[in-house]
């Protein structure tokens, strides 16, 4: 085997690979085919200095070529032996590989890149590179289809400099010419910083994937206690109940119904929020995977050229920890049925009330927002309703804005519409968490109200806060006041363009927020809210106020 290897490499042309044609003979003593040979030169012919294309010697001028016969006629007999000298099928390149430069015909897979050559190798094509010492000296990278990309189109040199002033690679020429008096570094040197900052965006993605992760294990727990407090309270008043079968065969109806009503709402809650989460690690993941690729990037031209290109990395949309309140979920409506069961069939009504009341309390707990970040995850989109609009207001910006008017418009007539007031309501209403901003200009009012308060009339039932049905914010140039049912709070903080409100109705919480570079509270009410509340918006002479768009 050996020998007849050797036998082979004797009769191939180390530019085709296959057996020697015509063969000649240079003056290093290397041997190709004539046409071969030939080809090489005639590319290098514009550099009036030839080379061979193994050890790389180079002869001026262009040496004649002669048939060599002897190596004609080994050629001939060693073929007539059968030994075969092309590669496997394999072995040659198709479209999705980097082809060897050197090789004619039929290419071979390159199996190395020369960064400064800017040329790819088959292992044959290759072997200089370990023999010849200036060629040792070479950055070897993996096979690259890309290599002239690092070729200045302008001066057709190595791009082997960085401008940070116009954050593009460029060569020597270019640094004394276009790029004169610019921050310019080496490409390894900026490759070697911007690769700190892909480091450290890597360790933000794996540190937001544990979280994730972290967070996912939680609901998982509070999952399973949620179904084993359920399990459990369903046994337990089920015993009860069987003692008060003939009295409240009713009301266990029902009380079954809500537990299972109620676990069912709550375990959907938590598995919502668990397939978000694991949507964002699979996200995240992905994306660390991306970065990972161009981290490993060898060349540094192809990384700077690729980093612009990076997506930023969005903001998370949960909380990096998931607050656990070890609830006791159902326990206590055993006790309430317990407490039920020992009372009289005449004090049915009340005990029931105070179930139902314990079964609606039943939820998974979360901290309100601490940060305007943390109240941005419950930012919603508010559009204003015209058919509530006063006709002294002007609606615009798709009926996010509304503007005081001198002249009356022209709206149709509703029953929804504010006769009187300048006002108007959204046409959403606000169950749950909510958090929206509102951007004014000289004093108006920002306001909550069930939708049946009053529309027609100037009495105080219509206007925003001076009634049971609303609470609102007045703004003015230079200060605060909250009202209520008629009762003015003057509010002290600090005066801003921007409001931000917090809703939650299930809490029964609503505030308001003074939005600058910081978040301060203004004024915070707590109390029960019977309807779903719509957000209003108010104006008094030449102001204006406008919902933002949630970021």
């Amino acid at each position: 085997m050996e020998q007849n290897q050797l036998y082979q490499e004797t009769i191939s042309c180390s530019i085709c690979l296959d057996h020697l044609k015509d063969p000649v003979t240079i003056p290093c003593g290397h041997s190709y085919c004539m046409t071969c040979i030939k080809t090489h030169w005639d590319e290098e012919d514009q550099r009036e200095i030839h080379s061979c294309p193994e050890c790389r010697e180079t002869f001026k001028p262009r040496p004649a070529l002669k048939k060599n016969t002897m190596l004609a006629v080994l050629v001939e007999q060693l073929k007539k032996t059968g030994l075969q000298a092309a590669p496997a099928d394999h072995c040659y390149a198709g479209p999705e590989d980097v082809a060897c430069d050197v090789c004619t015909g039929r290419k071979l897979k390159a199996i190395k890149s020369c960064s400064v050559c800017l040329a790819s190798y088959c292992e044959k094509h290759l072997q200089p590179h370990y023999d010849s010492a200036p060629l040792k000296k070479h950055k070897l990278v993996e096979p690259s289809k890309n290599l002239q990309e690092n070729i200045c189109s302008r001066h057709d040199e190595v791009m082997k400099m960085f401008c940070r002033t116009d954050q593009k690679c460029i060569c020597s020429l270019c640094l004394m010419d276009d790029h004169k008096g610019h921050d310019t570094v080496p490409a390894a040197a900026e490759r070697t910083e911007r690769q700190r900052e892909l480091q450290v965006r890597r360790e933000n993605i794996q540190q937001r994937i544990q979280d994730r992760e972290k967070d996912v294990k939680l609901l998982q727990q509070e999952l399973e206690a949620i179904n084993h407090s359920a399990v459990k309270t369903l046994e337990d008043s089920e015993k009860i109940f069987r003692e008060l079968i003939r009295l409240i065969q009713k009301r266990r109806s029902e009380v079954k119904q809500q537990i299972r009503s109620q676990q069912e709402t709550e375990g959907s809650r938590v598995k919502e929020l668990q397939e978000k989460l694991e949507q964002e690690i699979t996200e995240l993941k992905r994306k660390d995977a991306e970065l990972k690729q161009l981290s490993d990037t060898e060349d540094h031209n192809q990384f700077l050229h690729n980093y612009p290109s990076l997506s930023a990395l969005s903001e998370s949309t949960h909380s990096s920890s998931i607050n656990i309140c070890h609830l006791t979920y159902f326990e206590n409506v055993t006790a309430a049925v317990s407490e039920l069961r020992d009372q009289l069939q005449d004090a049915l009504k009340d005990a029931w009330a105070n179930i139902s009341l314990r079964l609606t309390d039943v939820s998974l707990s979360e901290p309100e927002p601490k940060s305007r970040a943390g109240f941005l995850k419950y930012s919603c989109e508010i559009t204003l309703d015209p058919n509530t609009a006063n006709r002294k207001v002007l609606l615009s910006k798709g009926n996010r804005e509304v503007t005081w008017m001198l002249h009356p418009q022209t709206y149709s007539s509703h029953s929804d519409r504010f006769t009187d007031w300048p006002q108007v309501l959204s046409r959403e209403s606000l169950t749950g968490r909510h958090y929206w901003e509102v951007e004014r200009r000289e004093s108006v009012y920002v306001a909550v109200a069930y939708k049946n308060i009053s529309r027609e009339g100037k009495g105080g039932e219509c206007g925003f806060g001076f009634n049971d049905k609303s609470w609102a914010l007045i703004c003015y140039q230079n200060s605060y006041e909250f009202v209520h049912n008629s009762i003015r709070t003057s509010i002290s903080g600090p005066v801003s363009s921007r409001v931000g409100v917090y809703l939650d109705d299930r809490e029964g919480i609503l505030s308001f927020y003074s939005v600058s570079e910081t978040m301060t509270l203004l004024h915070r009410v707590q109390t029960t809210f019977t309807q779903p509340l719509y957000a209003g918006l108010g104006v008094y002479y030449g102001g204006s106020a406008e919902f933002c768009k949630p970021i």
